[in-house]
């Protein structure tokens, strides 16, 4: 029951105890009055002329009362719902936009007040966090760079031992795939602070879906993963080259790695009213329901027992969904436990 049910109703029985109450004293005042002026008036007189005065007179005070009643719970709690609906429409990417104040001072001025303070502050968060993100991993590239170039250096040297070359390139495996966090850490610190620019040009995503077909059937060779290109209808895209194929790329890659041994990798494209719909199944061991929804959050790993082994930081998704957004499209996955994750994304066609 919402507030403005609850006062109205508090409103309607208020009116109506207050008019038994004035009900009860008109009685007894006519009684007390025909008594003392009439004494062999009959009683059931003054009921009769208590119920005509509470009928003709309260009867339209009650209904005048409920309305106007209704009438001011709502203008009072108008200002609520305009600023629920404000509060629902806040994200992280407008935290700097205040919520609009009506100027009166009153209670709801101030809590308006009090929640643009609150935003204010989360935004001064958020901004910390993606500049120490940025600078982080911008100082880490470096280091990893050199590191990487000095291991690359000493495996080159034939005097190593069999032992010493297994350490070297385990070691420079592991640079490896902390660089591969870094810049992924840096490309979505960018996009939240605006910096990544995006080169969109008219292309052939067809072309590009062949490609990345062509590649995740070498990713897939290793494990015996059949990948099957069951539709791909020829649609041209307005976008990004470069980071479409990194979308495209990175969800071919999770569909082997959280593949099974001698599984399958299903892609198609085909067009769907005004938009390009590129899906790509994987007959891994499927996602709970209660992790499905957190499969876009950075470094969401899901089950353990089923990520363990599996190279991956959890940013692949949340780049994949970054580049689908900024493209003006979208990307849903559906999943169940011991069943096929689908994977589609939706891109507009090109004019």
């Amino acid at each position: 029951m919402t507030i403005r049910t609850r006062l109205t109703l508090w409103y309607a029985g208020i009116l109506t105890a207050s008019l038994i109450i004035i009900g009860l004293g008109t009685y007894r005042e006519l009684d007390e009055q025909m008594r003392h002026e009439h004494r062999r008036a009959p009683v059931e007189h003054a009921v009769s002329e208590t119920a005509e005065m509470v009928f003709q007179v309260g009867a339209p005070a009650i209904v005048l009362g409920l309305l106007g009643g209704r009438w001011l719970t709502r203008k009072a709690l108008s200002p609520v719902s305009k600023l629920a609906d404000a509060i629902t429409k806040v994200h992280e990417s407008n935290l700097r936009e205040p919520l609009p104040r009506s100027g009166n001072r009153d209670e709801l001025d101030r809590l308006t007040e009090v929640f643009n303070g609150m935003l204010a502050r989360l935004d001064d968060s958020f901004q910390r966090v993606r500049e120490f993100t940025l600078h982080a991993s911008h100082e880490l590239k470096t280091p990893l760079t050199v590191l990487c170039g000095e291991i690359e250096t000493t495996l080159r040297d034939e005097s190593l031992s069999v032992a010493e070359r297994e350490r070297a390139a385990s070691l420079l495996d592991e640079l490896r795939r902390l660089t591969r966090i870094v810049d992924g850490l840096t490309l979505l610190a960018k996009a939240d602070a605006g910096q990544v620019t995006l080169n969109l040009e008219p292309l052939h995503f067809d072309e590009l879906v062949r490609e990345i077909h062509a590649d995740t059937q070498i990713l897939a060779e290793p494990q015996h993963i059949r990948v099957e290109l069951t539709a791909c209808e020829a649609l041209s895209v307005h976008g990004d080259r470069h980071r479409l194929r990194q979308l495209l790329l990175n969800l071919a890659d999770n569909a082997v790695k959280y593949n099974q041994s001698q599984g399958t990798v299903i892609m198609a494209l085909r067009r769907v009213g005004d938009t390009a719909e590129f899906t790509i199944v994987n007959t891994g061991a499927g996602i709970a329901p209660e992790a499905l929804p957190r499969v876009f959050d950075r470094f969401f790993r899901g089950d353990p027992a089923h990520s363990q082994g599996v190279d991956g930081c959890g940013l692949g998704l949340s780049i994949v969904k970054w580049i689908a957004t900024a493209h003006g499209g979208t990307v849903q996955i559906s999943s169940a436990p011991a069943k096929p994750t689908t994977v589609t994304v939706c891109l507009p066609l090109a004019v």
